[in-house]
């Protein structure tokens, strides 16, 4: 892989994820900067940003057009978590879901897409035998033309892209940071990798797209 410290990684600052700053992982493959740093760092050099599930949203919402020239930019922004203020291109408030037994939690593949590659669906629906932190809740409606990814039993999108939004291209998922799906002993430990090549991918994809026109 090249350089995928383009990758920029809002830090939310949380307590559960104080070790990412220090993690060899996150610091080998991100860039990782204090999420209310994003109106003053330099956004030109990176093709993604990722935003975490505790990332100030009130935050994001009052500064929306960062996120939105980022994309009108042919880049890519992943959010993983339960967007509840519409500072997101096309993305739903997020549905909490009615829930009667941990099977509503399971997790199906609506399509078989690389960043899911070799994993199965237990390991996603189940962490040390219990359902529920891979995705609680949907986004739903999605976005007409977005790819659905993963869904719950019923059909609810757990995960889906979206490249119709803006001329850049938006992976949302109902849940924790993918990025922390790893070193679990488990084949959820493909996620963060296969992750990483298909963001370069996309980033590929939209840039030919764009030298096309």
């Amino acid at each position: 892989m090249t350089n995928i410290n383009n990758i920029l990684y809002l830090d939310p600052g949380h307590a559960f994820g104080l070790s990412n700053r220090t993690n060899s992982f996150m610091n080998e493959h991100f860039t990782i900067i204090d999420q209310y740093q994003l109106t003053e760092h330099p956004l030109e050099p990176y093709y993604c940003i990722v935003v975490h599930d505790f990332a100030d949203q009130e935050y994001l919402y009052k500064h929306k057009a960062v996120i939105e020239e980022f994309l009108e930019a042919g880049k890519v922004v992943i959010f993983g978590g339960h967007l509840f203020r519409e500072w997101l291109p096309g993305c739903p408030i997020f549905t909490p879901r009615t829930i009667e037994s941990h099977e509503d939690y399971h997790v199906f593949k609506k399509i078989d897409h690389p960043i899911f590659k070799g994993v199965d669906t237990d390991d996603m629906t189940y962490n040390k035998g219990v359902a529920g932190f891979f995705a609680r809740v949907t986004h739903s409606p999605v976005p007409n033309g977005a790819e659905v990814l993963l869904t719950f039993r019923d059909g609810m999108p757990i995960t889906y892209i979206d490249r119709q939004s803006t001329k850049g291209t938006i992976l949302v998922h109902s849940g924790r940071d993918l990025f922390a799906h790893r070193m679990q002993n488990k084949s959820t430990d493909r996620i963060s990798i296969q992750l990483l090549q298909w963001i370069q991918d996309e980033y590929k994809a939209l840039q030919k797209e764009v030298s096309s026109k």
